[in-house]
């Protein structure tokens, strides 16, 4: 019996504490394979230190500086720690080749050109999406989601949301976003649900991933997310339902 990895994430005061996507695709991907696993709590400030302690490598480069985030696993069997999810998914096909395939052969190109693509179509959604996350998280996590993201932005989180009439007309491309992205989902519906056919792969749980950190972030009851679920005739609401079984957090 391997021993459990560990899975590094965000708290919040959401119930269950997990909020954030990125984080989000890997649980999926470990439930998915029926890995072991337990969840440790790193708040925003702490990801960098804890980082550099365990080995992890910057994900990303930000103004000349290493950038450190989160998803990060250590893997006590291997004695591996890895960060960003794509890397991760990766990692778990190659390392454990007898649970079901994240990227199933053939399919790498695609789904490394499908993720990319998919967060840029969904760019008009983050001026809502972020504000509202702010909202959910612990004090020390707070200050600094609102000091990096309102330094991206140039302005108060609180002005990062549209209002008035803007507001429906950048409602409006988000639905638009979804719409793009369902039509290309249609383009493979015959041989099956989702993006490489009959079974999900890294990529399905990406879209999961954000459409489940909008019901985190805004409620089950909220506007937004009601609204999100009845378009491109329930396939969102279809897709997050089937992977319910995959949300569980250990």
């Amino acid at each position: 019996m391997s021993e459990p990895l560990i899975l590094y994430d965000i708290p919040s005061t959401v119930p269950g504490q997990a909020w954030s996507p990125n984080p989000c695709k890997t649980r999926y991907c470990l439930n998915y394979k029926g890995l072991p696993y337990k969840t440790v709590w790193v708040e925003y400030p702490d990801i960098e230190p804890l980082s550099k302690k365990i080995g992890a490598l910057p994900t990303d480069v930000t103004n000349g500086k290493p950038y450190y985030s989160l998803p990060a696993i250590y893997d006590p069997n291997t004695k591996t720690v890895l960060a960003e999810s794509a890397l991760i998914a990766e990692y778990l096909d190659a390392t454990y080749p007898d649970t079901p395939k994240l990227f199933p052969a053939g399919t790498h190109a695609l789904q490394h050109a499908f993720v990319p693509a998919f967060m840029q179509t969904l760019s008009a959604l983050w001026q809502f999406a972020l504000p509202a996350t702010n909202n959910v998280l612990n004090p020390p996590s707070e200050v600094y989601f609102r000091r990096t993201r309102e330094a991206m932005f140039g302005k108060k989180l609180e002005d990062v949301v549209p209002s008035g009439p803007a507001a429906n007309e950048e409602w409006a491309k988000v639905k638009a976003a979804f719409d793009i992205v369902d039509g290309w989902l249609q383009k493979g519906e015959a041989d099956g649900p989702y993006l490489t056919g009959k079974e999900p792969a890294f990529a399905d749980f990406v879209v999961a991933s954000f459409i489940w950190w909008f019901k985190k972030i805004w409620g089950a009851e909220s506007s937004q997310w009601k609204d999100i679920m009845s378009w491109n005739n329930g396939r969102w609401e279809a897709l997050i339902k089937g992977f319910e079984k995959y949300e569980t957090i250990v």
